[in-house]
């Protein structure tokens, strides 16, 4: 089976006595409230899905991320995963001090050693990671909602939190033993934030002709507005797989991280975390992980070319469309027939039809899946 990012599978979990040695310090050590965007870098941090990171960035990787796309030992890594607190907080703690990790409900989540505390710049951040500074891309606008000081240093988590979709969660751990049964020695990932469309089906089917097995693995946590919501997206993936796959063949499981929209660097940042779930493989599509019109359309592909080591195989994906004279869903290089032919898979034009109540024709969407998406009041997020 493919090794983990950096050859080893982190697991961080606190357990028997470190567990009550952790938990005699709580009223003696200082504490910092996280958000649930932040809870989840942390359990992916400690569950393996963020290998070889074992906890939140220094100022070195941190550095070396933003100019180089690489940690400091030359591994690609291309989103900083970053543990940001106020400057009063942050001057109450030292390099070296122990402090507890709590919910925004008070209760303690896991633990970090700091082993680092420094500024940086947001513009500079915005500018390295979306390409923009422009307060209408949802990344930039959480960035400068961050507050000013980052701390950096190894972490352990006290629990996994409880979602309402827990029987779709694995770890990498518990992928890679599902992946060993199953007998599958190639494993393409799919990573999406929306319902699907027979687009979809069509390039998970291509890329699972020269696989063993599909790892459908959408994401749950903050998005955008007018994206999914997470238990729609679910509901219609659990559809179409019910209807339209092969039970030996395809497996779904979440995961919980919210969408970052940096377009070419989070198509490497997915591919890294499929690495670490077991896939060999890795469906990279039009725009991957884009937004509005900030990336061109097939820069997430292209940035692939600088990553030579990335250690899993990108499968890419151009446009195709559902032509009307062929009877298919076919490409720039297999259809003859006249753009008047084609019909295009557009997100926009499906959630029109769906806002409308109506159900998208069977060249776009399967009707069980669009059914699916009707039965909810409100499909998308506000």
């Amino acid at each position: 089976m493919i090794s983990p990012h950096g050859g080893r599978l982190i697991y961080r979990l606190s357990e028997g006595q470190r567990t009550k040695e952790l938990a005699d310090k709580i009223s003696s050590i200082p504490s910092i409230i996280l958000g649930q965007e932040l809870i989840s870098d942390l359990e992916n941090i400690a569950t393996g899905v963020y290998s070889p990171l074992e906890g939140f960035l220094n100022q070195a990787d941190f550095q070396s991320v933003l100019n180089q796309m690489r940690l400091t030992n030359d591994l690609p890594w291309t989103i900083p995963i970053v543990l940001d607190v106020d400057k009063g907080l942050a001057d109450k703690i030292k390099p070296g001090q122990e402090v507890v990790l709590k919910s925004e409900e008070l209760k303690p989540v896991g633990w970090m050693m700091v082993e680092d505390r420094y500024p940086y710049s947001k513009e500079e951040l915005c500018q390295k990671i979306y390409g923009t500074t422009d307060g209408n891309h949802p990344g930039v606008a959480r960035v400068q909602a961050m507050k000013e000081i980052l701390l950096g240093g190894p972490v352990e988590l006290l629990e996994l939190s409880s979602t309402p979709y827990d029987k779709y969660r694995l770890s990498p751990k518990e992928t890679r033993i599902l992946f060993r049964e199953k007998g599958w020695k190639t494993v393409v990932g799919f990573q999406t934030r929306n319902t699907p469309h027979l687009g979809h089906e069509y390039v998970q089917k291509a890329a699972l002709t020269f696989t063993d097995g599909l790892f459908i693995n959408p994401v749950i946590g903050r998005k955008k507005r007018g994206d999914f919501k997470d238990e729609v997206i679910l509901a219609s993936y659990e559809e179409l797989i019910r209807h339209y796959y092969l039970k030996e063949r395809a497996v779904m499981a979440i995961l919980k991280m919210e969408m970052r929209y940096a377009g070419p660097r989070e198509a490497i940042h997915h591919a890294i975390i499929r690495k670490n779930f077991g896939c060999t493989h890795i469906i990279i599509g039009r725009d991957h992980a884009g937004v509005g019109n900030y990336y061109q359309p097939y820069a997430a592909q292209e940035i692939f070319d600088e990553f030579p080591d990335l250690g899993i195989v990108p499968l890419f994906f151009k446009s195709f469309f559902f032509c009307r004279k062929c009877g298919s869903i076919e490409n720039e290089k297999t259809c003859p027939h006249d753009s008047s032919a084609h019909l295009q898979f557009s997100g926009t034009k499906i959630r029109d039809l769906l806002v409308k109540g109506e159900i998208p024709p069977p060249e776009l969407m399967r009707p069980e899946v669009a059914k699916i998406i009707l039965s909810f009041d409100d499909p998308f997020n506000d």
